[in-house]
């Protein structure tokens, strides 16, 4: 899974990056733009949620230090696409990533030391699967990537079009 995180919305950078994604030669099976709620940040940072730095992550990631609350989520399927993935995006620091990588071509380090590091890409395939599941729902995705069950929901109240 790869997210396009609010600073990269925020400086223009989805063709940008999307065209260096290419580069894998993956397939897009999920796409969307999200609005990302604090419950949702704190879930996908729940492993680092003891950090002196998480609440500024969470921030991060909901917006909040953007002024532009949204995301966008991708669900790239392919022979070894974490480790494809992974070395386009570059280091999670900044400064350590590769220069040409999407992270070094792009990312920075906040005064507060913040990594605004552009992108997120799941590291393992526990992590995908973890991480697909949480910004994911089945019918959202065109792939069966994990198993499914059918439920009846009852009393769930849901927008539609006016």
């Amino acid at each position: 899974m790869v997210l396009i995180k609010p600073d990269g919305l925020k400086k223009s950078l989805t063709g940008n990056i999307l065209t260096r994604l290419s580069e894998a030669k993956l397939v897009i099976v999920g796409a969307k733009v999200v609005h990302v709620s604090p419950e949702l940040a704190t879930n996908h940072y729940e492993h680092l949620k003891n950090e002196p730095f998480f609440d500024e992550l969470v921030k991060y990631l909901t917006g909040e230090l953007h002024n532009t609350r949204r995301v966008i989520a991708f669900v790239y399927y392919g022979e070894n696409a974490i480790s494809r993935i992974r070395e386009l995006v570059g280091a999670t620091n900044p400064e350590e990533a590769n220069p040409v990588s999407i992270r070094g071509a792009y990312g920075r380090i906040t005064t507060t030391g913040v990594f605004e590091n552009i992108v997120h890409a799941s590291s393992s395939i526990e992590d995908a699967e973890k991480e697909i599941k949480l910004w994911f729902s089945p019918d959202e995705i065109v792939e069966k990537l994990y198993p499914t069950k059918e439920v009846t929901i009852s009393n769930v109240k849901t927008e539609v079009w006016a």
